[in-house]
């Protein structure tokens, strides 16, 4: 997966963020954190790593990607259950391939005032390095690295972070209230510690 994806970051640049489903690798779906909010996948870390937020839609509830299900549709229709049996993988794809032509070059489209999808079409001007930096913490944060078992050491104790940051550099900082601290992994804010519970 991650092969393919920065593959198509090079080609066409790094998105300001994805929107995802909430199932693997995109979510850990029924996974929860320290202080009850959702866990992370380790592909959502390498996206962070590399500046993209991942939007997720509510549990349960499609309809966030119903523009994404309904594009699906499309080549539904007009490819799969519009020609002969496809054959093969390579015979698919020339299929698809052709369809893709289509949409993008020569179809307009009425939400984009009867325009093409290409003929607005912009890349991104954030270009993919060949390795994600380190995330960049400032002097005052403190950090840790996290363990392989997904834990922290801090004040004195182990404390559960997450297991898809297992050995990335995160950053705690004092919240306004206090005794509550920001966890942090590059600008993302990722869960909280909250000194005052002896639970955690």
């Amino acid at each position: 997966m991650r092969g393919q994806l920065a593959a198509l970051f090079r080609h066409y640049g790094l998105p300001q963020a994805m929107l995802c489903d909430n199932g693997p690798p995109w979510g850990a779906t029924g996974h929860t954190m320290a202080d009850g909010a959702r866990a992370f996948t380790r592909l959502e870390v390498w996206l962070m790593r590399h500046g993209i937020a991942t939007r997720h839609g509510r549990a349960h509830h499609p309809q966030t990607q119903g523009k994404d299900e309904r594009f699906h549709r499309t080549p539904d229709i007009e490819v799969l259950q519009m020609r002969q049996p496809i054959a093969d993988l390579p015979t698919a794809q020339a299929h698809f391939d052709a369809w893709r032509t289509v949409y993008n070059h020569e179809r307009p489209h009425e939400a984009l005032g009867f325009a093409t999808p290409a003929s607005r079409y912009r890349p991104s001007a954030i270009t993919c390095p060949e390795t994600p930096p380190e995330p960049q913490y400032d002097v005052a944060d403190l950090t840790r690295r996290v363990r392989r078992d997904g834990s922290i050491r801090f004040k004195g104790r182990c404390r559960p972070i997450c297991q898809g940051f297992a050995g990335q550099i995160i950053a705690l900082r004092p919240l306004s209230q206090d005794g509550l601290w920001g966890v942090f992994f590059s600008r993302f804010p990722i869960t909280q510690i909250d000194l005052r519970d002896p639970h955690a």
